[in-house]
């Protein structure tokens, strides 16, 4: 074995075949040399090791049959089509190409013997195969069959999956002779009876015949977790020296004014539950630390993280710094503004706004007042993060609903922050501070998630309601008994209470879903003349949004029809009705933040679901899900069965936390050894945790450099 040389240096163009052309397309997926192309894994296989009779074919399956042409015609429907009849002994098969020319029709002859491969799909007159692969059969010279597995790898446009596995089968030729260096030390390897990498990687490029096909097509062979627990390991080890990195730099311990604290507390309408005083304790001790904190605080919809997120910006201030609160959008920016106007002004302390609908002349004076230091708390959007936002000397960052702005935001404010302290003074040892960053989130996160993409952060769970809650009651109906749902408002808000009504639409545009709530205002106003409606929506101006929601909070309306713009922050204790239409086209989340809205008083609320048929199964079983249960972590639970980890995380589009082999719902069950391997290696073999990063994240993990 040559072990001067490595498989990561050697590049792509020492295959052959491939040219500067051919490299730049396998760049574009980040293969640029053996070892990545090693490390780009099969997404599934595919059977053709063996002869299947096309009387045990089902629908929607991959298989190899052989059979003899009993006949082949142009058939003239909606479209042109050649279709080809294959019998065997035990039955017969149609094939179809839409795709064909005059040269195939010869060569598809009655009589003749053929070997397809192709997916069955369900036609007028039985099952049918479209745009088979197939040979005709010669009785002097028998084709073989594959001898493994075939695989099936993610691709881009310009590489086809044969191009592909020949690449794979040269680059594991190459692996007999040239080093692929074990990253997991033994006393990891042995621990978890972990098989050789190279031993792995040959299995899953090339299966063998008698491989556990089930095992495979799940994900759960030994070999593939062999290979998902070290991608794992590799994210893990990514947002661990992320929070090194970060808490390197140092920060200014905050410490509150007590007489100011229990001023805060004292003038408050409620007292703070237990959950919230034991959370308010473990980020006090956090902010007395020299060290930057790293906090995420879930709670479920109500719980009461606003107040706690209040009393860590009193230790900022009292402390002589700035806190800034970041919401993802301007109605819930609205409500923070309000409730830590009305906690903190009080007390004196200056509390800035800043979003991005402000008027240039509003938006100058509160640009110089957070340059000045003049705002000590400023509340806003993401343009708080504008490269012409200036603080004095930022101690605290709060983003609310971090879930929202996708976890490449969360790891970048970081960096921002610093850059921003960077500025607040011309004393040189300030200039490496970083601010406090404190996380919240409504949405609960699965424990198992949690662990993976947050590894940089400490948690902390307020798993208490306020007193003098009452649960909420759900029911789901169709939108055929609309009739029967605009009596039950009218009944509701005739005794007094208050009720939502929310429109939603599947285009992502604030212009349309402003149109559907205005008809459906206009709708209600007619069947309901003796309410009080109000209309609230995206396209509204802030002070219009605010007027409006004052009035509903003040029982100067009796019903608010709103599009989704409601789903996190408002406050209306006699609101215990909503109605929700259409809730087959909103994830479990976003369903159990809308109906959070409700049930904030000791009133007993309702959320009726108003949906549309036919209801798909994914829609039937949200909809249970909402029935069944209001507990939070239930139904992260279950939103993430049904759609996966990118979507429950917010990551789907900004292309992170996404995975090659493994899996964070199937292996769940790697996630205690990963974080144990990443401790030991993070503390005895620091040299190899950038390695094993690079080899699984490539150039993508510069997302990290902060």
């Amino acid at each position: 074995m040559n072990q001067s040389t490595t498989l990561d240096q050697i590049p792509v163009t020492a295959l052959k075949g491939v040219g500067g052309s051919l490299a730049t397309k396998l760049a574009k997926i980040g293969l640029f040399n053996l070892q990545d192309i090693l490390f780009h894994l099969p997404l599934r296989y595919m059977d053709r090791t063996r002869v299947t009779p096309i009387a045990a074919l089902q629908p929607n399956m991959n298989a190899v049959i052989e059979g003899e042409i009993r006949g082949c015609e142009i058939v003239f429907g909606k479209r042109r089509s050649m279709v080809v009849r294959l019998q065997d002994a035990t039955g017969n098969i149609t094939l179809r190409f839409y795709h064909f020319n005059n040269a195939q029709k010869q060569r598809l002859q009655t009589g003749a013997g053929l070997r397809v491969f192709g997916e069955t799909r369900r036609g007028s007159a039985g099952l049918e195969i479209y745009h088979p692969e197939y040979e005709v059969l010669d009785e002097a010279a028998p084709l073989p069959l594959e001898q493994s597995l075939t695989p099936i790898y993610p691709a881009t446009e310009g590489l086809t999956q044969a191009r592909l596995r020949t690449l794979a089968l040269q680059s594991l030729h190459w692996l007999a002779t040239h080093a692929l260096h074990e990253l997991l030390p033994d006393a990891v390897r042995i621990k978890l009876h972990q098989s050789s990498l190279a031993e792995a990687l040959r299995f899953l490029h090339q299966p063998p015949v008698n491989a556990n096909t089930q095992l495979l097509m799940d994900g759960e062979h030994p070999f593939q977790q062999r290979l998902a627990f070290e991608e794992l390991l590799a994210h893990h080890l990514s947002l661990l020296l992320l929070r090194r990195q970060i808490q390197a730099d140092g920060a200014v311990s905050l410490i509150t004014n007590s007489n100011l604290r229990q001023t805060f507390l004292k003038n408050l309408p409620f007292k703070l539950t237990k959950a919230q005083a034991r959370v308010t304790a473990e980020i006090a001790a956090d902010l007395a630390k020299p060290l930057p904190m790293l906090r995420l605080i879930q709670g479920d919809v109500g719980s009461g993280k606003t107040v706690v997120a209040a009393l860590a910006t009193l230790a900022a201030v009292t402390s002589g710094k700035q806190a800034a609160i970041m919401a993802p959008t301007e109605i819930l920016a609205e409500q923070h503004r309000l409730n830590f106007g009305r906690w903190l002004e009080p007390l004196g302390i200056k509390v800035g706004w800043l979003t991005g609908k402000l008027k240039v002349g509003e938006r100058r004076t509160q640009l110089a007042a957070i340059a000045s230091g003049e705002a000590q708390v400023v509340i806003g959007t993401h343009a708080l993060f504008q490269d012409t936002v200036e603080f004095a000397d930022l101690g605290l960052i709060v983003i609310d609903e971090q879930h929202r702005f996708g976890v490449h935001q969360r790891l970048s404010l970081s960096r921002k922050g610093a850059v921003l302290a960077a500025t607040s003074s011309t004393n040189n040892s300030i200039h490496a501070m970083r601010p406090h960053q404190l996380i919240m989130t409504a949405t609960p996160i699965p424990r198992t998630l949690a662990m993976s993409a947050y590894a940089d952060l400490d948690c902390s769970v307020i798993d208490e309601l306020p007193p003098g809650r009452t649960p909420i009651t759900t029911v789901v109906i169709s939108d055929k008994r609309r009739e029967e749902v605009i009596e039950r408002v009218r009944l509701g808000c005739a005794e007094g209470r208050q009720a939502y009504w929310v429109c939603t639409l599947i285009e992502e545009s604030e212009v349309l879903e402003a149109q559907a709530a205005q008809v459906t205002a206009e709708t209600l106003a007619l069947a309901l003349p003796q309410l009080r409606i109000g209309l609230i929506h995206g396209r509204l101006k802030s002070a219009e949004k605010e007027t409006i929601m004052a009035a509903f909070k003040a029982n100067e309306l009796d019903l608010l029809v709103a599009t989704t713009v409601i789903e996190v922050g408002v406050d209306v204790p006699n609101a215990s009705l909503m109605i929700i239409e259409n809730p087959e086209r909103l994830g479990l989340a976003q369903l159990h933040q809308l109906r959070g809205r409700v049930g904030r008083g000791a009133i007993a609320s309702h959320c009726v679901l108003l949906y549309g048929s036919p209801l798909s199964h994914h829609s039937k079983e949200r909809l249970r899900v909402m029935r069944e249960s209001s507990d939070g972590f239930y139904i992260a639970q279950q939103d993430l069965q049904l759609r996966g980890p990118g979507e429950v995380l917010g990551t789907r589009q900004t292309g992170e936390m996404q995975f090659k082999i493994a899996d964070l719902q199937r292996d769940a069950d790697l996630l205690p050894s990963v974080k144990h391997a990443a401790s030991l290696l993070m503390s005895q073999y620091p040299e190899l945790c950038h390695k094993i990063i690079e080899r699984w994240l490539g150039k993508s993990h510069v997302y990290l450099q902060v």
